[in-house]
């Protein structure tokens, strides 16, 4: 168990990251299972189009989510499944989504990956090479202009989308701007199949927030207490006026692209280091020397998981597909939101 401490105050921060850890980890373990059903399902013929699996990075996507709050603005990439449960999407809104159900927030259309709710602050992908900074920046700028203060804006992308012209542009404006921005880039070491070294000359991918003038912290992404810690301080940083962050984080993702790619390209040497670290085994590492779970407690909590994406899949699956006779072709779930043009607006603005 963990000892106790006698400065004043300590021992209640390591109760607290022992509650933020432990609730990280469950979405984290959430989040593998969803995915591997996923994979399931794609090999057994029931998922039509890709599946991009987060393993590796559920660490760092998840630290982002919990970070976040209410009121502020997500915009997840095709690894961020443990960052969308955080920040509070169910899990049944990915099942419907990648089995095409019309009853999913997207109503069976728009691509697996392509889902959000933006009336909760969460933004459907439009692509995950750098396009969703503008978006983000877009929200937080009609925000300022509305006198909304208090929310921040964050997106994730990989070292190659840092690459984009895309990135740039809107990283220099949000640095101008001084928008609440946080980019949280996972380097995870290949652009699909592309190595890093194939991908950039500078010395590490921080020294390009740098060169915009944006704030840059450089973390080990498979380790989720770094993690916490550092993406907390980057959203609080924003959050209390000190401009845009960014957190470069390295690791290894733990599978191909998607689930059509084998990642042969991949060196065993890579995936034998620390960068090829699973994130999950470090997770309940910690927990155990810690003392804060034992290894009944984790079986039990990944026993839960299990049962809450099957219980989603198996009501999924009774679900009815999109009929195009009587589709009415609207891009979003909640018809109201197209219903005026003050309600695009209103979306367009977070509120």
């Amino acid at each position: 168990m963990v000892q106790a401490v006698i400065e004043p105050g300590v021992s209640n921060k390591v109760s607290s990251m022992r509650e933020s850890f432990v609730r990280a980890y469950q979405f984290m373990v959430l989040a593998r299972v969803l995915d591997d059903k996923f994979a399931s399902l794609y090999r057994s013929g029931k998922i039509h189009g890709g599946v991009f699996l987060s393993r590796g990075q559920e660490a760092l996507s998840v630290s982002l989510g919990v970070a976040l709050r209410e009121g502020d603005v997500f915009a997840p990439l095709i690894r961020d499944v443990a960052g969308r449960l955080a920040f509070g999407e169910p899990v049944v809104d990915g099942v419907r989504t990648y089995l095409g159900s019309s009853l999913g927030p997207m109503r069976g259309r728009d691509g697996n990956i392509h889902r959000g709710e933006p009336r909760k602050g969460l933004l459907p992908m439009i692509s995950h090479l750098g396009a969703m900074i503008s978006v983000v920046n877009g929200i937080l700028f009609a925000r300022r202009m509305k006198g909304i203060s208090g929310t921040v804006g964050a997106t994730c992308l990989g070292d190659g989308a840092t690459s984009t012209g895309a990135f740039h542009e809107a990283i220099n404006q949000a640095s101008v701007e001084k928008l609440p921005l946080v980019l949280v880039v996972a380097d995870n070491q290949f652009a699909y199949s592309t190595p890093t070294s194939r991908q950039f000359a500078c010395r590490t991918l921080a020294d390009r927030a740098i060169g915009y003038g944006v704030p840059v912290q450089e973390i080990d992404g498979t380790d989720l207490e770094a993690c916490l810690k550092t993406l907390g301080e980057a959203v609080g940083a924003a959050r209390s006026g000190r401009g845009p962050q960014m957190v470069v984080a390295r690791l290894l993702r733990l599978c191909g692209h998607g689930e059509h790619d084998d990642a042969h390209y991949i060196p065993a040497a890579m995936k034998n280091s620390p960068t090829g670290r699973d994130c999950i085994k470090v997770a309940e590492a910690k927990m155990l020397s810690a003392g804060w779970a034992d290894d009944a407690t984790i079986a039990l909590w990944r026993e839960r998981a299990l049962d809450s994406v099957e219980t989603a899949v198996s009501q999924v699956q009774r679900e009815p597909a999109p009929d195009p006779f009587e589709e009415d072709w609207r891009a979003l779930a909640c018809e109201r939101l197209l219903e005026a043009h003050a309600d695009v607006a209103g979306v367009a603005a977070g509120i």
